[in-house]
């Protein structure tokens, strides 16, 4: 089977010439995923947020004493994007960033709210099925997407609310 992330490059790579994000195509995708959760813990403490590192394996980091997972995606050559849900079900807050050739979005869930009714499992057995997967076109999201943000410009007002009351 082939890596999803070299069919990627050769089938939309034409998307992506020129783009100020292509750099991250030439990323294995453990070094994506580790470039986005750095990205958001950065995010959230350069906006006065307090961010550590999870100490528990259920999330990626602790947020304002949320325990947050990140998920990640690039657009694919239809334009939407897939996030890959593995820590959904344990998290206190999860995250879906996806990166365009021009657009970085953002979409931030409490637990509660995670629209497990919308997703779909990755399989069948034990694994698949702590394994979610949610496909969003960012030009053409679903109603039940929109209360959580879409565009990264908007991800301090999501997170603001988030804020744990003293």
């Amino acid at each position: 089977m082939s890596d999803p992330i070299v069919c990627l490059r050769e089938s939309v790579w034409h998307q992506w010439s020129g783009s100020p994000h292509s750099w991250i195509l030439t990323k294995s995708p453990q070094q994506q995923e580790r470039f986005w959760k750095r990205f958001f813990a950065g995010l959230c403490a350069a906006h006065g947020f307090d961010v550590l590192r999870s100490t528990k394996n259920v999330a990626d980091n602790s947020i304002e004493g949320y325990q947050t997972a990140v998920a990640s995606s690039m657009l694919g050559r239809f334009g939407s994007y897939t996030f890959r849900l593995t820590k959904a079900q344990n998290c206190d807050i999860l995250v879906c960033l996806g990166l365009s050739p021009l657009e970085t979005h953002a979409w931030i869930f409490r637990k509660e709210k995670i629209p497990f009714k919308h997703l779909s499992h990755q399989h069948g057995g034990a694994r698949g099925r702590d394994t979610w997967w949610m496909t969003v076109k960012p030009d053409n999201s679903p109603e039940w997407l929109h209360p959580q943000s879409g565009r990264l410009a908007d991800v301090y007002r999501v997170l603001a609310g988030l804020r744990r009351r003293q």
